[in-house]
């Protein structure tokens, strides 16, 4: 099967490959801290989408047949006036009850380590489960503080860190906990992320095809560059592209444009040449008068070549003509990484492009990776999660990763 990999953003260092596992630790009778990656969508206090919480259950249940006393901890959302009832994590540990078949005990503190969770760990039993309240009610959280850092590991002996989706965060949960603890280990999920993402830009099978989408060329400049390296081919698409089309002197209408990108893309243009890296753009886009309001609203539509697109038109989606050709790209690959979407795909008419590359990727043979955000949403939402090799649960962090920075929450971790 074609793997299809969506780009993080980072260089994948092999010794990342090397960190001790959670299944190098003895647990048995010990408290173990897991940061997790609950950051959950939350509606009226249910949560919509549960994949995070899917994904963080092997390392859980490994410890709890293990006989460890297994502390969960982690953030949601972004509470700015310190602790908030619409951020809290009781939800996400009612839900995990029912998930495990046992009782997940909620510490609501709002300082996180306070009575409450003294409490319930010192009542722990092995196998036993407990929920510590948002990690980010605590305002020092993302500074890295050194107080809040060693209130954490006060309540365990050993750490596993299985939230890849908040690695490229210098935190007290991610980073300065583990200078406090016996033994830092990663979980099975950070370990399925390194496999996947560590090989596909490390050492990926040939003809390796990378997929750029999105809204800004600014978010994507250093994960180009790195690309450039290691890819046979790049694709790019999304609201980023116009800024490269701009670049070999076509007008872009009313589209989202960095002009003070321009002489990048024409030097990312340029090297990809001089590397002999094929760099694919749309051929054709289509049009509308403007930006959908609300995002889903009915919008009339026209298709445009990319070097003729009306001074009164904003480029919202590849063409068809593009997608066919991108889609032809993918089926040669052997690995293809994907990251950001084609269009705007929460419009039904706008998502046509990144449905057709989801489908060119869910068919092709190759090995498929999809990084997170909005590429790992259009394939959920659009049902092709299932015919994806590996999709990252780190949207920021696999960005990194892609763009060849070192993640402080692995970094950290010990060598075997």
């Amino acid at each position: 099967m074609q793997q299809i990999i969506l780009i993080l953003k980072g260089r994948f260092e092999m010794s990342l490959l090397n960190k001790k596992t959670v299944d190098d630790i003895n647990a048995k009778g010990k408290k173990v801290l897991v940061r997790c990656d609950f950051n959950v969508p939350l509606k009226e206090g249910v949560i919509t989408d549960e994949n995070r919480i899917n994904a963080a259950l092997p390392t859980i249940q490994k410890l709890i047949n293990d006989g460890a006393k297994v502390i969960l901890c982690s953030h949601l959302g972004k509470p700015k006036n310190g602790p908030e009832a619409k951020f809290s994590l009781a939800p996400v540990a009612a839900r995990l009850s029912e998930k495990l078949g046992k009782e997940v005990v909620f510490a609501a503190d709002d300082t996180v380590v306070g009575e409450n969770a003294k409490a319930a760990v010192a009542a722990m039993n092995d196998g036993d489960v407990v929920l510590l309240e948002n990690t980010r009610f605590r305002a020092e959280e993302t500074k890295n503080g050194e107080a809040f850092s060693k209130d954490l590991a006060s309540i365990c002996e050993m750490y596993v860190n299985d939230a890849f989706g908040a690695a490229h965060r210098a935190h007290c949960s991610t980073v300065g906990v583990t200078a406090y603890v016996e033994e830092a280990a990663v979980g099975y999920l950070m370990g399925k992320e390194l496999k996947y993402l560590g090989n596909a830009v490390e050492d990926p099978e040939r003809p390796f095809v990378t997929i750029l989408g999105g809204a800004k060329v600014a978010d994507k400049l250093n994960v180009i560059e790195n690309l450039l390296n290691k890819a046979d081919t790049l694709i790019i698409g999304g609201g980023m592209a116009y800024t490269f089309l701009a670049a070999q002197g076509y007008g872009v209408g009313n589209s989202l444009l960095d002009e003070s990108k321009i002489d990048y893309c024409k030097d990312m243009l340029a090297k990809a040449e001089a590397k002999g890296v094929k760099i694919l753009l749309p051929v054709d886009v289509v049009t509308a008068a403007g930006f959908p309001n609300p995002i889903d609203a009915p919008i009339d539509t026209e298709v445009f070549a990319a070097d003729a697109i009306p001074a009164d038109k904003e480029g919202l989606d590849i063409g068809p003509k593009t997608a066919e050709l991108y889609a032809e790209a993918v089926k040669s690959a052997k690995t293809v990484v994907w990251n950001g979407p084609m269009g705007v795909f929460e419009n039904p008419t706008l998502a046509k492009g990144t449905i057709a590359m989801a489908d060119a990727l869910a068919q092709s043979s190759a090995t498929t990776i999809v990084g997170g955000g909005d590429s790992a949403a259009a394939c959920e939402t659009l049902g092709f999660a299932s015919k994806i090799t590996h999709i990252s649960t780190g949207g920021g962090a696999s960005l990194e990763f892609l763009e060849g920075l070192e993640l402080p929450g692995i970094a950290c971790l010990e060598d075997k």
